[in-house]
């Protein structure tokens, strides 16, 4: 069925029966990404037109996943764990105040998250094992909100929040009052978000982050430069704070 699609110019979306790894080449070495069961796809494309008897003798086939308009390669063997979708996907149109209403299930998922055993995975948004913006997309995703993929996306796709930061320890109370939880914390470089958390509250984050920072998996740290060493080694990377306000919507 895929290859008739690509033959003849078809975008058929399909349905993920199962929980799927998708990889970011052919070569399928390295995780891009994964899409949990009931999530939708397009093909994209397939690595090359060489055939042999019919036979499509590639590793892998390129998708584009509907939700989020991310890519990745996913396995040929695994093209019996997808079924033609019964509708295209639509995204929901969520207002504010609607996405504010489900903040808090959004905050007990990603606790509940970190009480089961758990690592760093670079790509991994099925669960039990997360990269930072994959745990903060299936946060909000199990409520219907659907976010861009990556912690520099998400960045761009949330509203900024103004921090008027302060090296005064009195004010600090001042610029944490502009959070509210439920926010998303960025942190990375002066050019780009590399890192991303969710904010629980009185100076409290809850993310996902990789050993080289000191922790593999996820825990709660705080926004202060006077906190335990993980916490002052991303209070150093802090770049800004966003708020969810809509569902992203692929073009």
């Amino acid at each position: 069925m895929i290859e008739a699609d690509r033959q003849a110019g078809r975008s058929t979306e399909y349905q993920c029966q199962a929980n799927l790894n998708l990889y970011d080449s052919p070569a399928l070495t390295c995780l891009a990404t994964q899409a949990v069961t009931g999530r939708q796809l397009r093909v994209a494309r397939l690595n090359s037109d060489v055939h042999s008897d019919r036979q499509i003798d590639e590793q892998a086939v390129q998708v584009k996943l509907c939700e989020d308009g991310y890519g990745g390669w996913l396995p040929l063997e695994d093209l019996d764990l997808i079924e033609v979708a019964e509708s295209p996907y639509q995204a929901i149109a969520f207002s504010e105040a609607e996405i504010e209403a489900r903040l808090p299930q959004i905050l007990a998922f990603a606790q509940r998250a970190m009480a089961q055993p758990n690592h760093y995975l670079w790509g991994g948004t099925v669960g039990p094992n997360y990269d930072c913006s994959g745990l903060i997309q299936t946060a909000f995703a199990v409520s219907g909100i659907w976010l861009p993929r990556d912690a520099y996306q998400q960045e761009e796709f949330a509203q900024p929040i103004h921090l008027q930061m302060s090296e005064s320890t009195e004010d600090s109370n001042l610029w944490l009052s502009a959070l509210k939880p439920g926010d998303l914390i960025f942190f990375g470089t002066r050019v780009k978000a590399t890192h991303v958390g969710l904010y629980l509250g009185n100076g409290c984050y809850i993310h996902s982050s990789g050993k080289d920072q000191g922790r593999n998996g996820i825990g709660i740290d705080r926004l202060s430069e006077g906190g335990d060493r993980i916490s002052q080694e991303y209070f150093k990377q802090l770049r800004g704070a966003g708020r969810i306000v809509g569902c992203y919507q692929t073009a």
